[in-house]
């Protein structure tokens, strides 16, 4: 499952700077947050207060809009938002996409989320967002995001808004290892993450949220293998322990354990869901110390590894842990 950070820096860059600069200097994926309506528009208000029989808001504003942004920046992602006062036929939301997958210049390209109208979301969309900051824990059928702060993944690292707060204290953020506990479970259950960071009416980044970006950006640094290109396995989290979270690659030769935390006053970490075979190899990601010793924790499955060799102060990850296992296969259901 690929993992993509969406930085949703709202009315402060150009988004055609803004556009440039990530499709030059990076290799992450433009995408474009779109608002469908606006509270105080003087047309909006006009068609509210006439039921929604009346079509001069998105008519005149939101469909041009929308066709203004995907012809002049052409974003790879729409995320459309503020929909739920109307239903798709007010917003003439097929007849967007219609145009959009067919005849605009990103058709070929263009993903958009579930964010059309009035019972929409969690139904129609290339993903779903159902809500913000939405983590249901477990596999869905349907590629989805969470927007950290609400199904949908948006990933706020403040704890309250959207936009930057001046008067946030440190404990108004999530900690590191909130925010990568969220990255693991989402990409665990075939889910996207979109983090959102509010910039000062400056357009500048407060340090507390650089670095929370730095410090994520270092964890994947290390532990990338096993979010970047995975995709989820027979198992999400772990049949015994809670801690634990598994991807697979995409050859399903490996599996990826994630630990969320790192026990105390114990050399062994359980694992419940894997079965091993004489060829099973463990590693631990970033770490120096190379292949672990293990056994078989039961005749049925499971595997307990040491990690009695490996000191915390050489570890390279602070706050996750990912095991590589190989050779292995995943314990049978019982039904």
């Amino acid at each position: 499952m690929t993992l993509y950070v969406f930085y949703s820096i709202f009315f402060v860059l150009l988004p055609g700077d803004l556009a440039n600069a990530i499709r030059n200097r990076t290799n992450l994926v433009f995408g474009l947050y779109h608002s469908m309506f606006e509270w105080f528009h003087p047309l909006f208000l006009e068609d509210k207060q006439n039921g929604f029989k009346t079509r001069l808001f998105p008519d005149m504003k939101t469909l041009p809009e929308l066709k203004e942004i995907v012809e002049t920046y052409k974003p790879s992602v729409v995320f459309s938002d503020g929909d739920w006062d109307a239903p798709d036929t007010y917003w003439n939301s097929t007849g967007f996409l219609a145009w959009l997958y067919n005849e605009s210049p990103v058709k070929d390209t263009v993903v958009v989320n579930d964010r059309w109208g009035t019972g929409m979301e969690c139904h129609h969309g290339g993903y779903y967002t159902c809500g913000d900051r939405c983590n249901p824990g477990h596999l869905l059928t349907h590629k989805w995001e969470n927007c950290f702060t609400a199904c949908h993944m948006i990933f706020k690292i403040d704890k309250h808004s959207w936009g930057f707060l001046r008067t946030s204290n440190v404990d108004d953020y999530l900690t590191i290892q909130e925010i990568l506990g969220q990255v693991i479970i989402t990409v665990s259950t075939g889910g996207n993450v979109l983090i959102n960071v509010g910039p000062t009416s400056y357009g500048k980044i407060a340090p507390i949220y650089e670095e929370r970006l730095r410090q994520m950006g270092a964890w994947l640094k290390v532990n990338g293998e096993g979010i970047y290109s995975s995709i989820p396995w027979k198992y999400q989290n772990d049949t015994t322990n809670p801690h634990i979270w598994y991807t697979s690659s995409k050859d399903n030769q490996t599996v990826y354990a994630s630990l969320l935390v790192w026990p105390n006053n114990t050399t062994e970490i359980l694992l419940g869901a894997p079965v091993s075979s004489s060829n099973t190899t463990v590693t631990l990601l970033g770490s120096n110390v190379g292949p672990l010793n293990w056994r078989s924790a039961s005749e049925s499955g499971g595997i307990i590894i040491d990690v009695s060799n490996i000191e915390a102060y050489s570890l390279a990850s602070d706050w996750a842990w990912i095991f590589k296992l190989q050779n292995i296969t995943p314990k049978q259901i019982n039904k």
